[in-house]
């Protein structure tokens, strides 16, 4: 059963975290208070994704070129590999709760493979060519991790497939979010063929992230991952509302995204929207 109304605020308050919870709170506190809406047997599960998606998501921003974020992301695959054969888990404090999990059943190690597999399109230096393998991308890692999460917390293969377009929404709005500290790393995540459409090249965008033609594709963009949002089958099952808790926060960050063109840093209407619809186990 999920959270009720009566516990929720103490319940979120007052929770005792393992060292992987924490780890989740500090890196990705957007998901971790989502997170938090999960049945307490299913939490730590949660926490373990978190914590491994966090380290897929930085395999290229912490590395300097695109093959040592390779050697990160097939470091992850061979980790997941590891815990499936039962091996003794890596040295590394995410790497112990992931085996944990998966030696469990808790998490399956061919979708947290999957998660690592998705990453590799980061990777490649000239970017999205097109829409749509932008759209693949976003929905093989924001909304994979959707997916998984569900599929942790008992949904069927019909309703991850719901939740993952679900978490792609988050996906796209933390990519529109992101154009300028991207742009500061020499990247550019945004399809080229949209990008093309409105007379831009990356380069353009990585030097001048903020002028006003950036701002248009972004607008655009996101109002396009509003009307899909909107039109998105939205009634899930109240077992698996921790997965589905992101796209509050991508319903709000897309518009102020389709309205500015940029997005505010989260603040109490973010917690209380991601909690109220926690509560209320409905979107």
């Amino acid at each position: 059963m999920g959270v009720s109304r009566r516990t929720a605020h103490a319940h979120i308050g007052a929770v005792s975290l393992s060292p992987i919870g924490a780890f989740a709170r500090s890196h990705d506190p957007d998901r971790f208070l989502c997170a938090l809406f999960a049945p307490a047997e299913r939490r730590e599960p949660l926490f373990a994704l978190i914590a491994y998606n966090h380290e897929l998501a930085r395999a290229r921003e912490a590395t300097s070129n695109p093959m040592a974020a390779l050697i990160r992301l097939q470091w992850w695959r061979d980790a997941v590999e590891e815990a499936r054969a039962g091996r003794p888990p890596r040295r590394h404090e995410v790497a112990g709760p992931l085996q944990e999990q998966v030696a469990a059943g808790a998490l399956d190690a061919d979708a947290l493979i999957d998660l690592a597999d998705a990453r590799e399109a980061e990777t490649e230096e000239g970017g999205f060519a097109v829409e749509q393998e932008f759209v693949t991308w976003l929905r093989g890692t924001a909304g994979g991790w959707s997916a998984v999460a569900g599929r942790a917390l008992g949904a069927d293969a019909a309703a991850a497939e719901v939740l993952r377009g679900l978490g792609a929404a988050y996906g796209l709005a933390g990519v529109l979010g992101s154009v300028v500290a991207h742009a500061a790393q020499g990247r550019c995540l945004l399809p080229l063929d949209r990008l093309a459409a409105a007379g831009l090249r990356a380069e353009e965008v990585i030097a001048e992230p903020q002028g006003s033609p950036v701002a248009g594709v972004v607008r655009a963009l996101a109002q396009e991952g509003l009307t899909a949002l909107a039109g998105a089958r939205r009634d899930v099952t109240p077992a698996f509302i921790a997965a589905a808790l992101p796209a509050v926060l991508a319903r709000r960050d897309l518009r102020q995204l389709a309205r500015a063109g940029r997005v505010a840093g989260r603040g109490v209407g973010d917690r209380f929207a991601v909690s109220w619809a926690g509560i209320r186990q409905k979107l």
